[in-house]
């Protein structure tokens, strides 16, 4: 079953911890691929000095969908060649995000392995670079409706555990390095 808006209405916090164990979805003209959220970390927005929205203009410039309602991608580019691709969440102008940082592959691991060919199965997504170049996921998905259905997250069952812990390479973030707001699948 698709994750609907109210799902996506959920703070930052909430959101990462509670995508963990879903299913990323992205139907292309190649092919659809498919991959359980394993990692991920939330930013909390203006009072998170690690969010991209922290200290920014508003609606201006890459973080301008970071205000609509929770449901949408934001995507930017990080050391001008790795794509990152965030589930934007909470309540309208109220700029909040997820990022997924790793994905284990369900369905179309040919297509990703042609995108990215990687000899460890293991190592295919386990980064948010590479999660993106493996779904083909880029800046064409910039504030893509998530409940679409091109690119969408499924709710699903599992036995599994969620560990927090701080957040991958924090810069100078101050108190905010120090956040629990990563969230990883344990069995």
């Amino acid at each position: 079953m698709k994750l609907d808006s109210y799902f996506y209405a959920q703070n930052a916090v909430d959101a990462a911890k509670n995508l963990i164990g879903k299913v990323l979805i992205h139907n292309t003209h190649e092919g659809m691929v498919s991959g359980i959220i394993t990692e991920a970390e939330a930013y909390m927005g203006p009072e998170d000095r690690a969010a991209h929205a922290y200290n920014h203009r508003g609606r201006e410039g890459r973080t301008a969908v970071m205000y609509r309602p929770g449901g949408v991608a934001y995507m930017y580019l990080i050391y001008g060649m790795y794509h990152c691709f965030n589930v934007v969440v909470g309540a309208e102008d109220v700029p909040q995000c997820v990022l997924i940082r790793a994905v284990k592959p369900v369905a179309g691991l040919e297509l990703m392995l042609r995108r990215r060919p990687v000899n460890d199965l293991k190592r295919l997504c386990d980064g948010p670079g590479k999660l993106c170049r493996a779904f083909g996921l880029d800046m064409r998905h910039y504030g893509m409706d998530l409940t679409g259905e091109i690119l969408y997250i499924e709710d699903t069952e599992g036995n599994f555990r969620v560990e927090a812990s701080k957040r991958i390479g924090m810069g100078d973030v101050g108190e905010a390095r120090d956040y629990l707001y990563r969230f990883t699948m344990t069995q």
